[in-house]
């Protein structure tokens, strides 16, 4: 069916990673190309969709708030409220019942029939969540992007390591690789209309393996890297397990593969990492991480850590401290743990007591703030390459942007310097983020 949304208005709200960003705007480019048109608030809107995160409880607590504000907007005009991502496929049919306004329920695997979905005419609810093991191709012909210089670039989704805290194979399905010739073609047609920046993406990149050659992650960042015009690569997520000393070479050899890597380590304790059936042990990780540090001692390393996984003792948790201060991450993403469904640690007892993992969570985060604050202190009187994003919140004259550590940094500009590279000194610094003067 030829989809029609003529006349039509909508309105994306995004839960979640990269790679929800990288859906929605997916999800926005096929409605434009069925002649519907963005609106810049529910209220406006004839079509809403909610695109959803279901990686811990907060976030679906999150987004039940957000769809409970919706349900006035369905007394005032015959609205489609439509949840996207991974709580639908996830939840499902329980949602319809949980929030009876919602129309449409569309999981992962459908997004590339969404606007012929809700071009038709029905009745009653529509629920759309099932799997196949094939790739559907959305290029960036039928993507409507934010920025106009950083791009997302999908390669791989789904996972197959079923890790026992993580909902990520039931709310993504198995992994599915993208052709090495659509990513390749993907990231020459941004180079050729002016993009600087892409990030490649999906759960586990580093399991990635073209279907038609064999190639692995190593050799299609080989290939992405050899693209001209891309000044700036990134991936994520990287598994431990997978990372191997080949990419490592690759990163210290090709200057436009940024100096900067997000390895999820999760615990620093072995037992811990045992449990959650992580596939590496704590020294196992540490060899991963200087595999990198080695030559390239200025990498910027980030990942993530749980505290409060199912049997973590008070041993458990210092050795993930000490493993903060021996890496010396840039930035990590730390979570309370919280049971999952359908996952492995879900059917064990979560015997960590909330007051306990709140208090293991405040620790973490003021040890990383220190190493933090500490490392940023060194790159004051640095000159950084920023990728400037758009005006800072800091201040009128102010800009704000990445630089290749992917490090936020606030700078003055006496001009407009927002989609550009800028060298910008640093100044001065937070445990957050960097300070500065742009040189022009």
């Amino acid at each position: 069916m030829t989809a029609n949304l003529e006349g039509c208005r909508f309105f994306i709200k995004t839960f979640g990673c990269q790679m929800n960003e990288n859906d929605s705007e997916h999800v926005a480019g096929l409605l434009i190309k069925a002649g519907a048109a963005k609106a810049p608030s529910p209220e406006e809107s004839d079509i809403i969709l909610v695109n959803t995160c279901a990686v811990r409880k907060k976030s679906e607590d999150k987004i039940d708030s957000f769809l409970g504000r919706l349900s006035p907007l369905k007394k005032d005009r015959d609205r489609v409220i439509g949840v996207l991502g991974c709580v639908a496929q996830l939840r499902r049919g329980e949602l319809f019942k949980k929030r009876p306004g919602i129309d449409i329920i569309v999981g992962p695997d459908h997004y590339h029939e969404l606007a012929s979905l809700l071009s038709q005419k029905r009745e009653g609810k529509l629920l759309k969540t099932s799997w196949n093991r094939v790739w559907h191709e959305i290029g960036s012909a039928e993507t409507f992007r934010k920025s106009r210089v950083s791009a997302y670039v999908p390669i791989m989704e789904g996972c197959d390591n079923f890790c026992a805290y993580c909902v990520v194979p039931f709310s993504r399905g198995r992994e599915k690789c993208r052709p090495a010739a659509k990513v390749l073609a993907e990231v020459q047609d941004l180079a050729g209309n002016g993009y600087k920046e892409v990030q490649l993406l999906g759960q586990n990149v580093t399991s990635y393996r073209d279907q038609e050659t064999g190639e692995d992650f190593a050799g299609l960042l080989r290939k992405v890297s050899g693209v001209e015009g891309i000044e700036w690569i990134r991936f994520i997520t990287s598994h431990p397990k997978d990372i191997s000393p080949e990419i490592a070479r690759i990163m210290a050899d090709r200057p436009n593969i940024c100096r900067q890597l997000h390895l999820p380590l999760q615990s620093g304790s072995t037992a811990v990492l045992e449990r959650m059936n992580r596939g590496y042990s704590r020294e196992d990780y540490l060899e991963k991480a200087a595999l990198f540090k080695g030559p390239m001692p200025d990498i910027a390393l980030s990942t993530d850590v749980i505290v409060g996984f199912p049997g973590e003792t008070e041993a458990d948790f210092e050795e993930t401290l000490s493993a903060l201060k021996k890496v010396e991450f840039a930035n990590i993403f730390s979570f309370r743990y919280s049971p999952r469904p359908r996952t492995a640690a879900a059917r064990i007892a979560d015997d960590v007591p909330l007051g306990v993992k709140r208090k293991r969570l405040i620790i973490l985060q003021e040890v990383q703030k220190e190493i933090q604050l500490a490392r940023n202190r060194t790159f004051i009187g640095k000159t950084f390459q920023v990728l400037c994003f758009g005006e800072s919140q800091k201040g009128a004259g102010r800009y704000s942007g990445r630089s290749e550590g992917f490090q936020v940094v606030n700078f003055g500009s006496p001009r407009d310097v927002r989609d550009r590279f800028i060298d910008v000194l640093i100044t001065g610094c937070g445990p957050y983020s960097l300070h500065g003067k742009a040189l022009l």
